[in-house]
């Protein structure tokens, strides 16, 4: 038996998640910052731009821990 680990990302664990099972399903996406702010996104699209809006985030955010 294998044992899955949860990757859903979290302001304790941040970083960003994208899953896409088959080429016939829609991606699913979610990130999580330091500074508290969590998104998620369901379908191809709306994770590519999920995935823009954590790069955004990530190079902009003033609460984010560690951060100089």
């Amino acid at each position: 038996m294998s044992v899955v680990a949860d990757l859903t990302p979290t302001p304790a664990g941040p970083g960003v998640h994208v899953s896409k099972p088959s080429p016939h399903r829609p991606a699913t996406a979610s990130y999580a910052c330091g500074c508290g702010e969590t998104r998620q996104a369901q379908g191809d699209d709306q994770a590519r731009d999920l995935v823009a809006a954590w790069t955004d985030h990530r190079n902009t955010c003033a609460g984010r821990k560690g951060r100089s």
